[in-house]
C-alpha cells in the first residue's frame, strides 16, 4: 500500500507542472466549462497510457532517435504555435462565449487533448525519462503484476490533478470578471507560443 500511494504520488507530482498541454486544459476550462477541460484531460490521458505502453515494451529507443525527434519537435512547435496564436486572435470573443454559451463538442475537445499531446515532444521525453527509468529501477525485482498496479497508480495521481484543474478552471469562469478571463488566456496563449518557440529552437538545433 505505501508503495502504491508512492506512485499515486509520483504521478501527482508529475501531472502537477503548467506546460503546453496544461495551459490549454486550463484554457478550455475557462472558455467552455468543466466537462470540455475533463474531456480534453482523457484524451491527454490516452497519450500517456499508449507512451507508457511504447516505453514499457522497449520501443523508447525509435521515438528517441535524432530524426524522430527533429519531427516532433517541429510538429510541436507548429501545433503549439498555431493554437496560441490562434488564441490570441480570439479573445474578444470570449465575452461572447460566456454570455451566448457557444456550443463546442466534447469529442473535439477530446480530440484536441489527444493530439496535443501526442504532438508534444515534452510528453514523450517525459515518459521516455520517468517512465523508463521506473521500469530501469524495477527490472528484475516487480513482477508484470506489480509494474501494472504502479503504473495505474501512476495514472491514478495525473487523473486526480487533470480533475481538479478541469474542475477550479470552470469555476474560475463563472468567478472571474470577463476582464480577468481575457488575462488568463492572454497568459495562457503566451506560455503556448514559448513553448512553441522553445520546441521550434530545439528542432533547428537539432538539424546541426
Amino acid at each position: 500500500m505505501n508503495s502504491i500511494f508512492t506512485y499515486i504520488f509520483l504521478g501527482i507530482s508529475m501531472a502537477a507542472p503548467i506546460g503546453p498541454v496544461k495551459s490549454i486544459l486550463l484554457n478550455t476550462g475557462i472558455k467552455n466549462g468543466f466537462f470540455h477541460a475533463w474531456f480534453f484531460s482523457l484524451g491527454a490521458l490516452t497519450t500517456d497510457i499508449m507512451y507508457m505502453f511504447i516505453v514499457y515494451f522497449g520501443v523508447g529507443q525509435f521515438i528517441d532517435s535524432p530524426l524522430m525527434r527533429i519531427i516532433l519537435w517541429s510538429f510541436g512547435c507548429f501545433v503549439l504555435l498555431y493554437t496560441g496564436i490562434e488564441n490570441l486572435l480570439s479573445l474578444h470573443k470570449i465575452e461572447m462565449n460566456l454570455k451566448f454559451g457557444k456550443r463546442v463538442r466534447l469529442r473535439k475537445s477530446i480530440l484536441s487533448g489527444f493530439f496535443m499531446s501526442l504532438l508534444n515532444p515534452l510528453t514523450i521525453l517525459f515518459w521516455l525519462g520517468i517512465y523508463g527509468s521506473i521500469l530501469a529501477n524495477t527490472a528484475g525485482v516487480s513482477t508484470g503484476y506489480q509494474i501494472f498496479i504502479n503504473s495505474i497508480a501512476i495514472l491514478v495521481g495525473i487523473i486526480l490533478v487533470d480533475f481538479i484543474m478541469s474542475f477550479l478552471s470552470s469555476g474560475a469562469r463563472k468567478l472571474l470578471s470577463t476582464k480577468l478571463l481575457k488575462i488568463v488566456s492572454l497568459i495562457s496563449s503566451i506560455i503556448m507560443i514559448g513553448f512553441g518557440i522553445y520546441f521550434g529552437m530545439q528542432a533547428f538545433q537539432a538539424l546541426f
